[in-house]
């Protein structure tokens, strides 16, 4: 199972969660991590530019997904 794929069922898991208990646990755990990393950091100019480049070589070979289909996907589930 590829990664977006593991993404996509773990968001579909927490949106039909119901334990507020454990979701809490699972917002907690995710917030520490986050505290952790420094998501200030702006990209340096090769970063963004090597970000650019994926998402227009993305466009180009189709490899995108509407927002919409992606959510009647996630539906589905």
């Amino acid at each position: 199972m590829d990664i977006q794929t593991r993404k996509l069922n773990l968001i579909t898991y927490l949106a039909q969660l119901q334990d507020e208990s454990f979701f809490d646990k699972i917002e907690e755990y995710i917030l520490s991590k986050l505290e952790k990393e420094d998501h200030t950091k702006p990209f340096s100019i090769e970063e963004l530019n090597k970000r650019i480049d994926q998402s227009l070589d993305d466009s180009k070979n189709d490899r995108i997904i509407d927002s919409n289909d992606l959510l009647s996907e996630i539906e589905q589930w």
